[in-house]
Protein backbone atom coordinates (compact mmCIF):
# COMPACT_ATOMS: atom_id res chain seq x y z
CA UNK A 1 0.00 0.00 0.00
CA UNK A 2 1.19 3.46 -0.72
CA UNK A 3 2.11 5.98 2.02
CA UNK A 4 -0.61 8.42 2.89
CA UNK A 5 -0.28 12.00 2.11
CA UNK A 6 1.66 11.71 -1.23
CA UNK A 7 0.00 14.77 -2.71
CA UNK A 8 1.40 17.18 0.45
CA UNK A 9 4.58 18.54 0.19
CA UNK A 10 6.01 19.65 3.61
CA UNK A 11 8.26 22.61 2.93
CA UNK A 12 10.62 24.31 5.58
CA UNK A 13 8.09 27.70 5.37
CA UNK A 14 5.26 25.68 5.73
CA UNK A 15 2.89 22.74 4.55
CA UNK A 16 2.03 22.74 0.89
CA UNK A 17 -0.89 21.73 -1.19
CA UNK A 18 0.20 21.68 -4.74
CA UNK A 19 -3.42 20.58 -5.55
CA UNK A 20 -5.06 23.20 -3.72
CA UNK A 21 -2.33 26.18 -4.38
CA UNK A 22 -2.08 26.73 -1.13
CA UNK A 23 -0.61 27.01 2.69
CA UNK A 24 -0.64 25.87 5.86
CA UNK A 25 0.16 28.26 8.64
CA UNK A 26 3.38 29.48 6.15
CA UNK A 27 6.14 31.52 7.59
CA UNK A 28 6.52 34.04 4.46
CA UNK A 29 3.77 35.60 2.77
CA UNK A 30 1.95 33.66 0.67
CA UNK A 31 -0.72 33.96 -2.05
CA UNK A 32 -2.96 31.54 -0.50
CA UNK A 33 -2.59 30.84 3.00
CA UNK A 34 -4.67 28.71 5.81
CA UNK A 35 -4.01 29.69 9.37
CA UNK A 36 -4.76 27.06 12.06
CA UNK A 37 -4.90 30.69 14.62
CA UNK A 38 -3.86 33.95 15.87
CA UNK A 39 -0.63 33.18 17.19
CA UNK A 40 2.36 34.80 15.72
CA UNK A 41 4.44 32.14 14.78
CA UNK A 42 1.48 30.42 13.05
CA UNK A 43 -0.28 33.38 12.03
CA UNK A 44 2.07 36.63 9.87
CA UNK A 45 0.63 39.21 7.80
CA UNK A 46 1.05 39.58 3.87
CA UNK A 47 -0.61 36.70 2.61
CA UNK A 48 -3.02 37.15 -0.65
CA UNK A 49 -5.53 35.66 0.97
CA UNK A 50 -6.16 33.93 4.50
CA UNK A 51 -8.32 31.55 5.04
CA UNK A 52 -9.63 31.23 8.63
CA UNK A 53 -11.95 31.09 11.14
CA UNK A 54 -13.73 34.28 11.50
CA UNK A 55 -12.27 34.62 15.30
CA UNK A 56 -8.42 33.89 13.96
CA UNK A 57 -9.53 36.63 11.00
CA UNK A 58 -10.53 39.35 13.68
CA UNK A 59 -7.12 38.15 15.90
CA UNK A 60 -5.41 38.68 12.55
CA UNK A 61 -7.23 42.19 12.12
CA UNK A 62 -6.33 42.83 15.13
CA UNK A 63 -2.07 42.51 15.25
CA UNK A 64 -1.65 43.56 11.81
CA UNK A 65 -4.22 45.09 10.16
CA UNK A 66 -7.50 44.14 7.81
CA UNK A 67 -6.77 41.27 6.23
CA UNK A 68 -7.93 39.86 3.08
CA UNK A 69 -9.63 37.21 4.76
CA UNK A 70 -12.16 34.61 3.79
CA UNK A 71 -13.82 33.05 7.17
CA UNK A 72 -14.74 29.24 7.24
CA UNK A 73 -16.59 28.54 10.45
CA UNK A 74 -16.12 24.97 12.30
CA UNK A 75 -17.88 22.35 10.65
CA UNK A 76 -17.81 24.40 7.57
CA UNK A 77 -16.33 22.74 4.02
CA UNK A 78 -14.62 24.68 1.66
CA UNK A 79 -13.25 23.60 -1.84
CA UNK A 80 -10.23 24.40 -3.43
CA UNK A 81 -9.46 22.55 -6.53
CA UNK A 82 -9.84 18.64 -6.02
CA UNK A 83 -9.29 19.31 -1.81
CA UNK A 84 -12.47 19.42 0.30
CA UNK A 85 -10.61 21.36 3.62
CA UNK A 86 -12.74 21.89 6.79
CA UNK A 87 -12.11 23.44 9.78
CA UNK A 88 -12.45 21.73 13.56
CA UNK A 89 -11.63 23.55 16.79
CA UNK A 90 -8.16 22.31 18.24
CA UNK A 91 -9.14 23.45 21.77
CA UNK A 92 -5.70 25.40 21.93
CA UNK A 93 -6.81 29.90 22.02
CA UNK A 94 -9.94 31.60 20.65
CA UNK A 95 -10.59 30.34 16.98
CA UNK A 96 -8.12 27.77 16.92
CA UNK A 97 -8.33 25.38 14.20
CA UNK A 98 -7.13 22.10 12.88
CA UNK A 99 -7.61 22.17 9.30
CA UNK A 100 -8.96 18.91 7.51
CA UNK A 101 -8.08 18.25 4.52
CA UNK A 102 -10.16 15.15 1.74
CA UNK A 103 -8.24 14.45 -1.43
CA UNK A 104 -7.64 10.92 -2.97
CA UNK A 105 -9.63 8.97 -0.69
CA UNK A 106 -7.34 10.41 2.11
CA UNK A 107 -8.09 12.24 4.92
CA UNK A 108 -5.03 13.98 6.44
CA UNK A 109 -5.27 16.47 9.70
CA UNK A 110 -2.86 19.22 10.44
CA UNK A 111 -3.81 19.93 14.22
CA UNK A 112 -1.97 23.07 14.37
CA UNK A 113 -1.29 23.83 18.26
CA UNK A 114 -3.84 22.11 20.20
CA UNK A 115 -4.42 20.96 24.15
CA UNK A 116 -7.15 18.52 25.46
CA UNK A 117 -7.97 19.98 28.92
CA UNK A 118 -11.04 22.22 29.61
CA UNK A 119 -10.42 25.89 28.23
CA UNK A 120 -13.54 28.24 28.93
CA UNK A 121 -12.45 30.48 26.67
CA UNK A 122 -12.55 28.47 23.40
CA UNK A 123 -14.37 25.23 21.61
CA UNK A 124 -12.90 22.39 22.64
CA UNK A 125 -10.37 20.19 20.61
CA UNK A 126 -12.31 17.38 18.42
CA UNK A 127 -10.68 14.53 17.56
CA UNK A 128 -10.86 13.05 13.60
CA UNK A 129 -9.85 10.02 12.43
CA UNK A 130 -7.30 10.16 9.80
CA UNK A 131 -4.92 8.59 7.79
CA UNK A 132 -1.83 11.36 8.47
CA UNK A 133 -2.25 13.33 11.84
CA UNK A 134 0.17 16.27 11.81
CA UNK A 135 0.61 16.74 15.58
CA UNK A 136 3.20 19.46 17.19
CA UNK A 137 5.38 18.03 19.72
CA UNK A 138 6.04 21.78 22.41
CA UNK A 139 5.76 19.51 25.23
CA UNK A 140 6.84 16.13 23.71
CA UNK A 141 8.77 14.38 26.29
CA UNK A 142 7.50 12.48 28.94
CA UNK A 143 8.78 14.67 31.52
CA UNK A 144 5.79 17.20 31.06
CA UNK A 145 2.76 15.79 32.23
CA UNK A 146 0.73 19.20 33.17
CA UNK A 147 -1.40 19.00 36.66
CA UNK A 148 -4.47 20.15 37.55
CA UNK A 149 -5.85 24.10 36.53
CA UNK A 150 -7.61 24.27 39.44
CA UNK A 151 -4.53 23.38 41.94
CA UNK A 152 -2.45 25.71 39.94
CA UNK A 153 -4.09 28.41 39.87
CA UNK A 154 -5.38 28.26 43.27
CA UNK A 155 -1.83 29.54 44.21
CA UNK A 156 -2.78 32.57 43.32
CA UNK A 157 -5.73 33.50 45.51
CA UNK A 158 -3.44 31.32 48.44
CA UNK A 159 -0.66 33.96 47.91
CA UNK A 160 -3.43 36.46 48.19
CA UNK A 161 -4.43 35.55 51.39
CA UNK A 162 -0.94 35.00 52.99
CA UNK A 163 0.19 38.40 52.12
CA UNK A 164 -2.86 40.55 51.58
CA UNK A 165 -0.72 43.95 51.35
CA UNK A 166 1.37 42.36 48.04
CA UNK A 167 -0.16 42.09 44.83
CA UNK A 168 -0.17 38.85 42.91
CA UNK A 169 1.92 39.98 38.85
CA UNK A 170 1.00 37.50 36.83
CA UNK A 171 3.21 37.06 33.54
CA UNK A 172 1.01 35.62 30.63
CA UNK A 173 0.99 35.95 26.78
CA UNK A 174 -1.35 38.37 25.47
CA UNK A 175 -2.93 36.05 23.30
CA UNK A 176 -5.21 33.10 24.98
CA UNK A 177 -3.20 32.67 27.96
CA UNK A 178 -4.03 35.99 29.46
CA UNK A 179 -7.75 35.72 29.14
CA UNK A 180 -7.85 31.77 29.90
CA UNK A 181 -5.85 32.66 33.27
CA UNK A 182 -8.82 35.20 34.01
CA UNK A 183 -12.15 33.05 32.97
CA UNK A 184 -10.40 30.24 35.05
CA UNK A 185 -9.98 32.54 38.23
CA UNK A 186 -13.79 33.94 37.53
CA UNK A 187 -15.07 30.30 37.41
CA UNK A 188 -13.36 29.56 40.49
CA UNK A 189 -14.91 32.26 42.61
CA UNK A 190 -12.41 35.47 41.78
CA UNK A 191 -14.87 38.27 41.95
CA UNK A 192 -12.45 40.98 42.59
CA UNK A 193 -10.85 43.48 39.80
CA UNK A 194 -8.62 42.41 38.11
CA UNK A 195 -5.71 44.69 36.63
CA UNK A 196 -4.26 45.05 33.03
CA UNK A 197 -1.09 45.76 31.40
CA UNK A 198 -1.98 47.97 28.62
CA UNK A 199 -0.38 45.88 26.05
CA UNK A 200 -3.47 43.32 27.47
CA UNK A 201 -6.16 44.87 26.79
CA UNK A 202 -6.50 44.91 22.85
CA UNK A 203 -7.03 41.35 22.91
CA UNK A 204 -8.89 40.90 26.16
CA UNK A 205 -11.51 43.57 24.67
CA UNK A 206 -11.34 41.08 21.66
CA UNK A 207 -12.13 38.21 23.71
CA UNK A 208 -15.13 39.99 25.29
CA UNK A 209 -16.44 40.90 22.13
CA UNK A 210 -16.42 37.31 21.34
CA UNK A 211 -18.92 36.15 23.99
CA UNK A 212 -15.77 35.44 26.68
CA UNK A 213 -16.78 37.33 29.70
CA UNK A 214 -13.80 38.23 31.71
CA UNK A 215 -15.58 40.07 34.50
CA UNK A 216 -14.46 43.56 36.34
CA UNK A 217 -11.08 44.28 33.94
CA UNK A 218 -9.42 47.56 35.04
CA UNK A 219 -6.17 49.45 33.74
CA UNK A 220 -3.30 48.58 36.36
CA UNK A 221 -1.38 52.22 35.27
CA UNK A 222 -4.77 54.36 36.36
CA UNK A 223 -4.69 52.50 39.79
CA UNK A 224 -3.19 52.94 42.81
CA UNK A 225 -0.67 51.15 45.02
CA UNK A 226 -3.42 50.97 47.82
CA UNK A 227 -6.44 49.66 45.24
CA UNK A 228 -3.62 47.03 43.68
CA UNK A 229 -2.98 45.57 47.47
CA UNK A 230 -4.31 42.27 47.45
CA UNK A 231 -5.41 42.24 43.72
CA UNK A 232 -4.13 40.06 40.75
CA UNK A 233 -2.67 41.82 37.98
CA UNK A 234 -1.57 40.35 34.35
CA UNK A 235 0.95 41.62 32.36
CA UNK A 236 2.97 40.26 29.54
CA UNK A 237 5.87 38.30 30.20
CA UNK A 238 8.30 41.15 29.09
CA UNK A 239 6.95 43.25 31.92
CA UNK A 240 7.59 41.35 34.90
CA UNK A 241 11.22 42.85 35.63
CA UNK A 242 10.75 46.02 33.83
CA UNK A 243 10.04 49.46 35.31
CA UNK A 244 6.45 49.00 34.98
CA UNK A 245 6.17 46.75 37.37
CA UNK A 246 7.91 49.08 40.26
CA UNK A 247 5.06 51.24 40.87
CA UNK A 248 3.23 47.86 42.22
CA UNK A 249 2.98 46.79 45.92
CA UNK A 250 5.53 44.82 46.66
CA UNK A 251 4.39 42.32 43.61
CA UNK A 252 4.24 38.38 44.32
CA UNK A 253 5.89 37.71 40.70
CA UNK A 254 4.13 34.57 38.88
CA UNK A 255 4.12 33.45 35.45
CA UNK A 256 1.74 31.42 33.86
CA UNK A 257 3.35 28.92 31.35
CA UNK A 258 3.83 25.08 31.10
CA UNK A 259 7.80 25.96 31.08
CA UNK A 260 7.54 26.18 34.63
CA UNK A 261 7.13 22.56 34.87
CA UNK A 262 10.98 23.41 34.23
CA UNK A 263 12.94 25.03 37.46
CA UNK A 264 15.89 26.56 35.56
CA UNK A 265 13.37 28.63 33.40
CA UNK A 266 11.75 30.11 36.46
CA UNK A 267 14.82 30.60 38.71
CA UNK A 268 16.40 32.80 35.20
CA UNK A 269 12.96 35.24 34.96
CA UNK A 270 13.01 35.54 38.64
CA UNK A 271 9.46 34.06 39.74
CA UNK A 272 8.29 34.02 43.08
CA UNK A 273 5.39 31.68 42.06
CA UNK A 274 5.48 29.31 39.29
CA UNK A 275 1.89 28.69 37.54
CA UNK A 276 2.11 25.43 35.58
CA UNK A 277 -0.82 26.13 32.88
CA UNK A 278 -0.29 25.45 29.50
CA UNK A 279 -2.42 25.86 26.31
CA UNK A 280 -0.14 22.57 24.70
CA UNK A 281 -0.85 19.07 24.83
CA UNK A 282 1.73 17.57 27.77
CA UNK A 283 3.13 13.99 26.70
CA UNK A 284 -0.06 11.92 27.94
CA UNK A 285 -1.97 13.52 25.87
CA UNK A 286 -0.14 13.90 22.63
CA UNK A 287 -0.16 9.45 23.24
CA UNK A 288 -3.68 9.86 23.66
CA UNK A 289 -4.67 11.64 20.80
CA UNK A 290 -1.94 9.67 18.57
CA UNK A 291 -4.05 6.23 19.87
CA UNK A 292 -7.61 7.96 19.63
CA UNK A 293 -7.14 9.29 15.86
CA UNK A 294 -5.30 5.44 15.52
CA UNK A 295 -3.85 7.26 11.71
CA UNK A 296 -1.82 5.52 9.17
CA UNK A 297 0.96 8.14 9.96
CA UNK A 298 2.09 10.71 12.41
CA UNK A 299 3.90 13.58 11.23
CA UNK A 300 5.20 15.41 14.18
CA UNK A 301 6.14 18.97 14.24
CA UNK A 302 7.74 21.92 16.09
CA UNK A 303 8.86 20.53 19.80
CA UNK A 304 10.52 17.64 20.59
CA UNK A 305 10.11 15.24 17.52
CA UNK A 306 12.47 13.10 18.43
CA UNK A 307 10.81 11.70 21.23
CA UNK A 308 7.01 11.43 19.93
CA UNK A 309 8.61 9.82 16.57
CA UNK A 310 10.77 7.24 18.84
CA UNK A 311 6.93 6.67 20.75
CA UNK A 312 5.31 5.97 17.72
CA UNK A 313 7.68 3.49 16.55
CA UNK A 314 7.84 1.36 19.64
CA UNK A 315 3.75 1.06 19.12
CA UNK A 316 4.02 0.64 15.51
CA UNK A 317 3.24 3.19 14.14
CA UNK A 318 4.98 4.90 10.95
CA UNK A 319 6.14 8.38 12.13
CA UNK A 320 8.42 11.29 11.15
CA UNK A 321 9.66 14.45 11.96
CA UNK A 322 8.92 17.62 9.16
CA UNK A 323 11.82 20.16 9.05
CA UNK A 324 9.48 23.38 9.42
CA UNK A 325 10.85 26.53 10.74
CA UNK A 326 9.61 29.34 12.51
CA UNK A 327 7.93 28.20 14.95
CA UNK A 328 8.04 29.20 18.83
CA UNK A 329 7.10 28.14 22.18
CA UNK A 330 7.48 31.25 23.97
CA UNK A 331 3.68 31.22 23.99
CA UNK A 332 3.06 29.11 25.96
Amino acid sequence: MPAPGRWIDPRPEGIYLPAADAWIDPSTPKPRALVTHGHADHARGGHGEVWATPETLAIMAARYGPQNGVPVAYGESVTMGPVEVGFVPAGHVLGSAQIVLDHAGERVVVSGDYKRRPDPTCAAFEPVPCDVFVTEATFGLPVFRHPETTEELAKIDAALLAEPDRCVLVGAYALGKAQRVIRELRDMGHVHPIYLHGALQKLCDLYVEHGVDLGDLRPAMEATKDELRGRVVMAPPSALGDRWSRRLPDPITAMASGWMRVRQRARQRQVELPIILSDHADWDELTTTIRELAPREVWVTHGREDALVHWCALHQIKARALDLVGFEDEDD
